[in-house]
């Protein structure tokens, strides 16, 4: 009940979003901002009478205006196109809370793994898009299943996105090991890998779905809803509460930490060696002592980040959400280590339970 409550909020919450769109503003106001000159012009031109000369021009000008107005047209096509909407956190005006590490992420915490305690928090209840963060669940559920992962899985045009049109290397007929796909998915965050994986679940893509949501229920991840693989759709919601008991869970399984903290993986795709390089840019980074990690992004979920990193010889939980600027979640990374080794440790009074 509760989930479906969750998914519900979200739902309501996504509606509202998807009606912001700075393309129609900006169309509406042109509109209005042109049609007191039209209208003026149309007055003038009745009120004159023209020599065939001024026809033949004003017929050249209509023309070059014709022309303009396509290429405008155009403009604005490509412009809507690099004007993002607000993520949903900044929206709800989660970027607004002010917190004493300046962080960028509009929604973070920050736990000791062991223990569950909670050491830093900020709109940590928040249900949000998490993007690719997805991607750690679809990794548990794929070996929950024990499906052998030296099979071979073949990328179909099912496993292509048409609702985003996110790029990909595998193109539909590729054929690679279920565990070279998972690598792929973890490491280097490929939806058409993700996808496949769950297509291809024993009992089918929709059990692979319903496996995903009772994995989430037996975590305590009650705040979680996942409709697909991937993290492609905005549907796919959870809170930094929930997503750290995910993290925490991931890492009891070593080929997930395994591969999603490989910093590189070449396959043969059949008709040329392609190579994948981590999402994570701190995995190469000598000075981070990472055990498991997952980056995401959508338009609505902003830039996220998951970690868990080994500071002062402890396991610690990182979630970073909802991040202003490509690189920004990494920064904050950083200020939450900073903070860390600074040795302000202490314990809010509460566990993630």
């Amino acid at each position: 009940m509760r989930a479906a409550i969750t998914s519900s909020v979200a739902g309501l919450i996504l509606g509202a979003y998807l009606a912001i769109s700075p393309l129609a503003a900006h169309s509406a106001t042109a509109h209005r901002a042109a049609s007191p000159a039209k209208s003026a012009a149309t007055s003038a031109a009745k009120s004159k009478p023209r020599s065939k000369a001024a026809t033949v021009a004003k017929s050249s000008k209509r023309a070059k205006s014709t022309i303009a107005a396509k290429r405008r047209h155009k403009s604005v096509a490509k412009t809507s196109h690099q004007v993002s909407r607000p993520t949903i956190g900044r929206a709800l005006g989660l970027h607004a809370t002010p917190d004493k590490l300046d962080l960028r992420s509009s929604v973070a915490l920050v736990s000791d793994s062991v223990t569950g305690e909670i050491l830093f928090e900020k709109n940590a209840l928040a249900v949000l898009p998490i993007a690719s963060i997805t991607k750690l669940m679809t990794a548990m559920v794929v070996l929950d299943s024990q499906a052998p992962l030296g099979d071979m899985v073949q990328v179909t045009k099912d496993d292509v996105d048409t609702e985003r049109g996110s790029r990909s290397r595998l193109r539909a007929g590729v054929r690679l090991a279920r565990s070279e796909m998972l690598q792929l998915a973890l490491m280097s965050s490929e939806n058409r890998a993700a996808n496949a994986l769950g297509r291809n679940h024993p009992a089918g893509l929709a059990a692979f779905v319903e496996a995903m949501n009772a994995k989430a229920r037996s975590l305590g991840m009650h705040d979680s809803v996942f409709v697909e693989p991937t993290g492609l759709s905005s549907s796919n919601v959870s809170n930094a509460r929930d997503l750290a008991k995910l993290v925490r869970a991931a890492a009891n399984y070593p080929l997930i930490r395994e591969f999603s903290t490989a910093s590189e993986l070449t396959v043969d795709t059949g008709y040329r060696q392609i190579a994948y390089h981590s999402t994570n840019r701190l995995v190469a980074s000598d000075d981070w002592d990472i055990e498991l990690q997952k980056t995401g992004y959508i338009s609505e979920a902003g830039r996220c980040l998951v970690m868990q990193v080994m500071l002062d010889g402890r396991p610690t939980v990182m979630v970073l959400l909802d991040s202003a600027g490509r690189y920004s979640r990494f920064g904050d990374a950083r200020r939450v280590r900073t903070w860390l080794e600074a040795g302000d440790r202490r314990a809010q009074p509460r566990t993630i339970s």
